[in-house]
């Protein structure tokens, strides 16, 4: 099996992206990784560049002119592996939110045959969740919750952003159909590999929330989730998926 491609998208991380880097080689030290940055201002690309000069042709960017969102972005760098000879596909987030040791749990079932898409769950075998306010905590289980009855999805942790996919995955899902963006971009990718009969496992991870830079959530992220949930369980029905 080729050596895992490492996804991240960024925007405004230059206080987290270097610390990211050195701490994904470190848990896999085998992997590339490509960084796909949205406009940042605050040098982010300028500090990849200089990772990439420690690391020649294991660390690349692509650089766009603004925020066209992470949807967008990972369908970007989905593409890019499948240009190339990567059969371990992962995403994360630059912020530490999603911690780099835990990569190795997830490229493992996929590089063993056992499954075809790993989802980094924070809600599998109990709750992982450090620094969340309850009402934060309760959206995102709730989610979890009203997803799986609309669509059946057998997934607890519907909208984890940490995940692997085997190239087959990616090959197969129409990534020109992938429009959501934010939590329902995960939804969906997990949906469609689910329907496309793919294997999916959730693997337990610890989920820290970010120390350094802010948030990148809003409540129109929240509401494209709640209704492209419908819009995935009626295509489903009607074939359109």
């Amino acid at each position: 099996m080729s050596k895992p491609l490492v996804v991240i998208p960024t925007y405004n991380e230059a206080l987290n992206i270097a610390a990211c880097l050195d701490q994904v080689f470190s848990a896999l030290p085998e992997a590339h990784v490509l960084v796909i940055d949205d406009g940042s201002k605050d040098g982010t690309p300028d500090l990849v560049r200089a990772a990439a000069e420690q690391k020649p042709g294991r660390v690349h960017l692509l650089e766009r002119p603004g925020k066209m969102g992470l949807g967008t972005a990972y369908v970007l760098g989905f593409r890019w592996a499948l240009e190339r000879d990567y059969d371990v596909v992962c995403e994360m987030d630059a912020d530490l939110s999603h911690q780099p040791a835990d990569l190795p749990s997830l490229v493992a079932p996929i590089a063993a045959g056992d499954a075809d898409l790993a989802i980094g769950s924070r809600y599998i075998g109990g709750v992982r969740i450090i620094n969340w306010p309850l009402s934060r905590l309760f959206l995102s289980y709730g989610a979890g919750v009203y997803t799986r009855f609309i669509t059946r999805l057998p997934v607890q942790d519907v909208t984890s952003g940490f995940k692997c996919f085997h190239r087959r995955v990616l090959e197969r899902i129409p990534l020109d159909r992938v429009t959501s963006n934010g939590y329902s971009f995960q939804i969906e990718m997990n949906y469609r590999a689910w329907k496309s009969g793919f294997r999916l496992v959730e693997v337990p991870i610890v989920f820290i929330e970010r120390v350094e830079g802010s948030s990148k959530m809003s409540k129109a992220i929240v509401r494209e989730a709640a209704w492209r949930v419908w819009d995935f369980r009626l295509r489903a029905l009607t074939g359109r998926l």
